[in-house]
C-alpha cells in the first residue's frame, strides 16, 4: 500500500497495549472482511480506555495510512471535504485531506466523537459513504468512490457526563460492527502501569486499586481512565508522592483520597491541612 498521499502516513505502533482477546480476534476479522469491501467499525466505551489507541494499533500493526477527524468541529453537511475561501477577491474551492483519504486503498479512517457534532446533518454525507454502494456527489469534487480496503473507525463516549454528545443516529449505528471497551481487568492494569512507566509492580497495583475503588463508589463514582492511572503512575516515576500524583492528576479531594486509602489498609505520610510550611515561594 505505498504511494498514497503525502497528508497520510503510517503510524507507529504502541508497546505495551492490551485488548481483550475477543476484541483482537474480531480486528482480524475485519482486517478478511475488507479484502471484499470497505468496512465500518463503531468503538465505543468509557472515556480514556484506549479506543483511539485501538484505531491507530490496527493502522500501525497493518501498515495502514491513518487519517484522524474530529467529527466535533462539523455544524454543516460536506464540511469534512472541503470549504469555499476567499483569496484576492476571487473565491475558491480548497480540497480537504478527507476526499482523499477515503481514496486512498487500504487507508484506515478514524472519525472521532462521531455523535459530537456542532450540528446533527453535518453527518449526512457520511451515510452514502458507509452504505453499501460507497459513494458520494459532491458539486465541487463531483462523484467520489471509497476505495478498496478503506476501513472506517468511528469512536464515541456515551453518558449524561459527556457534554455536547447525541444518541447515535440509529440509521448511522446500523452500518457499523460494534466493539466495546471497557476498564481493563485490574492485573492487567497494572502491569501496563509497570511497563510503560517503570514503578514498581507494588506501587502500581496500590495506583489500581484506589482507582478501581473510586470507580466503584456506590454514591459519587468516578471516571478513572487507564489513561488517568498512567499519568499518575508517570507523576510518581519522576518522584512525585502517591497523594500528590493522585491530587493532580484527578479532581479528588484529600478527604476522599484519604477515605479510600484507609478502606484499603494504605498508610501513607498525608501533607497536614493548613500547613503553612508546605508553602514556598514559587
Amino acid at each position: 500500500m505505498s504511494g498514497f498521499d503525502a497528508g497520510l502516513t503510517v503510524p507507529k505502533a504502541e508497546e505495551h497495549f492490551f485488548l481483550p482477546k475477543h476484541v483482537i480476534e474480531n480486528l482480524e476479522r475485519i482486517k478478511l472482511l475488507a479484502k471484499r469491501h470497505p468496512v465500518n467499525i463503531l468503538v465505543a466505551g468509557k472515556q480514556g480506555c484506549g479506543k483511539s489507541t485501538l484505531v491507530r494499533q490496527f493502522a500501525a500493526r497493518n501498515k495502514r495510512p491513518l487519517a484522524n477527524f474530529q467529527i466535533g468541529i462539523l455544524s454543516e453537511p460536506g464540511q469534512l471535504f472541503g470549504e469555499h475561501r476567499l483569496k484576492d477577491g476571487e473565491t475558491y474551492y480548497q480540497e480537504f485531506l478527507f476526499p482523499k483519504a477515503i481514496q486512498t486503498p487500504g487507508c484506515v479512517i478514524h472519525l472521532e466523537e462521531i455523535n459530537r457534532p456542532e450540528h446533527p446533518k453535518a453527518l449526512n454525507m457520511l451515510f452514502s459513504l458507509l452504505a453499501e454502494d460507497r459513494k458520494v456527489w459532491t458539486d465541487e469534487l463531483g462523484l467520489m468512490k471509497v476505495a478498496d480496503e478503506v476501513v472506517f473507525f468511528a469512536t464515541l463516549n456515551e453518558g449524561e457526563e459527556f457534554v455536547g454528545t447525541e444518541m447515535l443516529d440509529a440509521a448511522l449505528r446500523d452500518r457499523f460492527y460494534v466493539s466495546l471497551l471497557d476498564y481493563l481487568p485490574s492485573e492487567v492494569e497494572t502491569r501496563v502501569l509497570h511497563l510503560k512507566t517503570g514503578i514498581d509492580d507494588a506501587d502500581a497495583l496500590t495506583i489500581v486499586n484506589v482507582a478501581n475503588k473510586l470507580r466503584s463508589n456506590t454514591q459519587e463514582p468516578m471516571v478513572v481512565s487507564t489513561r488517568h492511572t498512567l499519568m499518575i503512575a508517570e507523576m510518581m516515576a519522576v518522584g512525585a508522592s502517591f497523594e500528590g500524583a493522585f491530587i493532580n492528576s484527578l479532581q479528588v479531594s484529600r478527604d476522599v483520597l484519604e477515605s479510600v486509602l484507609l478502606s484499603l489498609h494504605v498508610e501513607l505520610q498525608l501533607a497536614a491541612k493548613g500547613d503553612g510550611k508546605m508553602y514556598e515561594l514559587f
